[in-house]
């Protein structure tokens, strides 16, 4: 290869990995496949290999993928947490193999459990802090969130000091149940789950990380005082015997027939564990000799990571099902012929919407490939052969569900039902509207409003504040207590500002910021009904877009009978905005980069506290940037502008 065109692609590899690390490790929010990235990453490697003058010390093979997110307080490592080195066949297992001497060891194989790797650190017998990985060297203190997971041990019977690492994950059927509960409010569902355990786990409100039902394997003893082992089972042993969750399968094999044997095995007991694995992990057992051997800048020499590809299977699909959802969408699904994928029997997946349809080609009675993502959510990759007479699937004109006319509007590739009343709509919009960023009543949760709809004592938003309560007591396994309680949540939410209302109304883009611009800006309900377009567009922060979808919701005669209804039964319909001072009256401040102590949300709150407002862009109107780490275009603008910028300290003095 030319030296000029290895330099270039060199370039081009290492600056698309880097970005699909910050995705995966710090956002939570990967955008290509494992097999995917590590195929970039072995591509990278080896033309680094070849043309060595381009092998930079930032370069994404020389570093461990994560790095300390600004939200938590930094936490360096005493002990390196390494990344793996990655095989992805037993010809490459053999030569990593071959180079460890045998004689000297005998080999640990365990399951590579896919999840977050988490140092927990123990003194005189109790947990006192707990850390991520990080880049290897810094990590962040996750102690409180750690502190939700029953699974780790508070206290132990060791006094000394000791270092153990783990990885937390969420097991299947949370990961199953936080995206129905996510695709109820209509958020964006979580990936896999991995991410949905990284993203729990780095929540600033531990009571979230507890909702979500996460658990933890410990695979290793980092560092201890007053004590020593010879071998890397016999400590696991130690810890199991302490109380740690250490993990379910760990074999010493002698031979690499038998290391492939257990390798085997465990790759074909994937579909039956109820958490995901990703590989197995191989490891020289004895101690001493992993001291002999070593490290790179990156991996020890003493292990290595077997990477399992994606199982694909063809299929033949039968049926094109839509179903509607709380916004009135229509998604596809496609339900072909039984399949057997990662041990669990698979017979339907997503389609996406029409875009995804139409650039595949699916056509019905096609030989589709199907895999799972993540080992959970089945999805199809492609069509592998057309079928006789097949043609492309083409998404009806009118909804499945009430035969309304559906729409699609020229940005968005989603189509939707036109009927605001449609009755599959109706439970997912009664999940949002009850859900805790919205209205937030207690004890209405999706199986009670099942119950309630079942039952036929809930047909939309306004029934939920005229209950029957005698009726309410009569359903399964609702008592007295039960609804005492729900009782008390339901006339609790008739006091929340008017900002909440709003953003539970589930109006198309309007979103909880949304809500709060609204209410603010208006301070009661009634001038919103009576504002128009313009009147929404002039609003700071508020687009044509949005402006358009609450200019054509307030001024539908529905919605003006619903809100006069909620009054009656006594729903606060007014903005509860309180202002300490006006020092920042007339001032738009714009918040860019990671604060040190601030989520962006809380800055802004105590900016409009004091009277101010919050912009998402740069303008001549700005009249100041607060900064953070890594600020970006929005810092370069505002200096190039000559805007005042100014950093979470003097933000400090200016509200003291």
């Amino acid at each position: 290869m030319d030296i000029k065109i290895a330099e270039k692609i060199i370039k081009e590899l290492s600056d698309s990995l880097k970005y699909h690390n910050r995705k995966y490790y710090i956002e939570d929010s990967p955008e290509i496949s494992d097999f995917e990235y590590d195929a970039m990453l072995r591509e990278l490697e080896d033309l680094e290999a070849e043309f060595p003058q381009f092998k930079y010390e930032d370069s994404p093979t020389q570093m461990v993928g994560g790095a300390a997110s600004k939200l938590f307080s930094e936490v360096v490592h005493a002990v390196k947490m390494e990344s793996l080195q990655d095989v992805f066949n037993f010809d490459e297992l053999r030569s990593f193999l071959s180079k460890l001497d045998l004689d000297k060891t005998e080999l640990s194989v365990e399951p590579k459990i896919d999840g977050l790797s988490v140092s927990l650190e123990y003194r005189d017998g109790l947990f006192f802090r707990g850390s991520t990985r990080g880049d290897g060297v810094t990590g962040e203190d996750v102690t409180a969130n750690l502190l939700q997971i029953k699974s780790i041990p508070k206290a132990i019977k060791f006094l000394g000091e000791l270092e153990v690492r783990g990885e937390v994950y969420m097991p299947r059927d949370s990961f199953l149940r936080l995206r129905e509960r996510q695709e109820n409010l209509g958020e964006a569902p979580a990936k896999n789950p991995r991410n949905a355990a990284a993203g729990s786990l780095r929540q600033k409100n531990p009571k979230i990380t507890k909702e979500r039902e996460l658990d933890i394997f410990i695979f290793n003893v980092q560092r201890i005082t007053d004590k020593e082992f010879s071998s890397h089972i016999e400590s696991l042993d130690f810890l199991k015997d302490l109380g740690f969750s250490t993990l379910p399968t760990y074999l010493k094999c002698k031979t690499v027939d038998g290391v492939i044997d257990e390798i085997n095995r465990i790759g074909n007991s994937r579909g039956e564990l109820p958490y995901d694995i990703d590989g197995a992990v191989v490891k020289a057992d004895n101690l001493s000799y992993r001291e002999t051997m070593g490290s790179t800048s990156k991996f020890p020499k003493w292990a290595v990571a077997f990477k399992y590809p994606p199982e694909e299977k063809q299929t033949v699909l039968k049926e094109i099902e839509i179903n509607v959802g709380r916004t009135g969408a229509l998604t596809p699904t496609a339900v072909f012929d039984p399949i057997q994928l990662a041990g669990t029997t698979v017979s339907r997946a997503t389609l996406h919407n029409e875009d995804f349809i139409t650039t595949k080609g699916i056509g019905i009675g096609d030989t589709i490939i199907v895999r799972k993502a993540g080992d959970i959510i089945p999805e199809v990759l492609a069509v592998a052969k057309k079928g006789e007479n097949s043609q492309i699937y083409k998404m009806p004109h009118s909804c499945p569900s009430c035969g309304s006319p559906v729409f699609r509007e020229a940005d968005e590739a989603v189509i939707r039902c036109t009927n605001a009343e449609c009755p599959a709509q109706l439970l997912r919009h009664l999940i949002h509207f009850t859900s805790r960023d919205a209205m937030d009543i207690e004890g209405l949760g999706p199986a009670m409003l099942e119950q309630l709809l079942d039952a036929d004592l809930l047909h939309n938003i306004i029934d939920i504040y005229s209950l029957d309560y005698e009726k309410v007591a009569l359903l399964e396994r609702t008592g007295e207590k039960t609804v005492q309680n729900l009782k008390a949540a339901i006339e609790k939410s008739k006091e929340n500002d008017l900002s909440k209302l709003l953003f539970a109304f589930g109006i198309r883009h309007i979103g909880a910021k949304a809500g709060k611009l609204l209410s603010e800006h208006f301070g009661d309900i009634d001038a919103i009904l009576n504002a128009t377009a313009e009147d929404f567009e002039s609003i700071e922060g508020f687009g044509s877009i949005l402006a358009q979808s609450a200019a054509e919701f307030f001024s539908l005669p529905d919605t003006k009978e619903m809100v006069q209804k909620l009054k009656e039964l006594g729903v606060n319909t007014k903005s509860l905005k309180e202002v300490k001072d006006n020092r920042f009256a007339g001032m738009t401040f714009v918040l860019t980069g990671t604060l040190p102590t601030y989520q962006r949300s809380e800055a802004a709150a105590i900016i409009e506290s004091f009277g101010g407002k919050t912009s998402s862009s740069v303008s001549k109107k700005t009249s100041i940037v607060l900064a953070g780490e890594e600020a970006g275009s929005k810092l370069d603008k505002a200096n190039a502008l000559g805007i005042k910028v100014i950093d979470e300290n003097e933000f400090n003095e200016m509200i003291k």
